[in-house]
């Protein structure tokens, strides 16, 4: 059962701009040994790692709390929300959305103990197309934390990469001042869109883009340099670093190293633990391929969207139309197995069993 902890001390970003480097050398640098203000490499890995792996920060989605419930370990966790959610009164399903929250916190905290940064907990995939719900659910979500004395700098809220949770993001970060992780991210107009809403940090995949392409393409293989997802977060990068948004750029869901060491530099990546372990053994230089310095120098010129712009460019790109809508499809699926096994123990504690 993969959690998504994220980042060991793979420092890739900021000694890379300095010289060339192996990437075992990258993780033994300190965090004041560079001037570059770009942050952490970050890390995927199992729950029972994270001793292991020290991460830094860490996310959760709907997938892995399901698979999570479902382990012994973790049971009290899924039986503390229940009584949670019972005491709070209401319909069964208010019930049951009280439960959510409150074992999605739950893992939260129990993450939040042992890592120093952040955990990003999210929001409903089923409310991806209601920005008024998205920011709702997720001041419900600050708040628990804050009862269990979480500062809500802490905790990043992740939110669907559509039009709907792009503002919903914009007014949290706004009015709330809740920081923000957009996730679900395949397009370029989903990228600036988020960058002019001023959201935290966006997590443009890699991986499923290539997938994407090697299902509906004659080409079934990629070099790095020409990995459609590797020049889709190379481009988002670029963008951001010439017209200096500060939206942090987090490049996930990676197939290999290849894809990786072709997106150092990057603010952050997020690195399965078989990648790191394949990284670990490789001993080949790492060279920064996204730098600030080539950045400013690119042709990308800016661009504002609006709503109309937005969806427009967005529905023009096939594979980020499709790859958005499976993404909230799956998320959302995991999300009604998860209230089903809700209901069912509710119940046997209702009638006391």
């Amino acid at each position: 059962m993969y959690m998504s902890f994220l980042e060991e001390s793979l420092n890739v970003s900021k000694v890379a701009r300095h010289k060339s480097t192996t990437f075992d050398e990258s993780r033994r640098q300190t965090t004041t040994e560079s001037v570059v203000s770009e942050e952490w490499v970050k890390l995927a890995v199992e729950w029972h790692t994270i001793e292991e792996y020290k991460p830094q920060d860490a996310t959760t989605n709907p997938s892995l709390i399901l698979a999570a419930t479902k382990m012994p370990a973790y049971q009290h966790l899924l039986d503390q929300a229940i009584k949670y959610g019972i005491a709070k009164g209401g319909t069964e399903e208010e019930q049951v959305t009280s439960t959510m929250d409150k074992l999605f916190v739950s893992f939260g905290l129990e993450i939040l103990k042992k890592i120093p940064g952040r955990v990003s907990t999210e929001v409903d995939a089923r409310l991806s197309y209601d920005k008024d719900e998205m920011v709702a659910r997720a001041l419900r979500i600050i708040a628990l934390y804050e009862e269990a004395g979480i500062d809500k700098d802490r905790v990043l809220i992740k939110l669907s990469s559509t039009w709907e949770g792009i503002q919903a993001g914009r007014e949290l970060e706004e009015k709330h001042g809740v920081h923000c992780n957009m996730t679900l991210l395949f397009s370029f107009a989903q990228a600036v869109a988020c960058a002019e809403a001023k959201v935290t940090l966006i997590s443009p995949f890699v991986g499923r883009i290539m997938d994407w392409y090697k299902e509906n393409t004659a080409q079934k293989s990629y070099e790095p340099h020409e990995d459609p997802g590797v020049l889709s977060v190379t481009k988002i990068y670029n963008y951001y670093k010439k017209y200096d948004y500060a939206t942090v750029v987090m490049g996930a869901s990676f197939r290999n190293i290849g894809e990786v060491k072709a997106l150092a530099g990057c603010d952050l990546l997020t690195i399965s633990p078989g990648l790191l372990g394949e990284l670990k053994q490789d001993h080949s230089t790492v060279t920064p391929l996204l730098t600030v310095q080539k950045a400013k120098s690119c042709d990308l010129e800016k661009i504002h969207l609006d709503e109309k712009d937005f969806r427009w460019q967005h529905n023009e790109d096939r594979m980020a139309v499709e790859k958005l809508s499976d993404g909230i499809r799956k998320f959302a699926a995991d999300a009604i197995k998860l209230e089903t096994m809700i209901k069912e123990k509710m119940l046997n504690v209702k009638n006391g069993q």
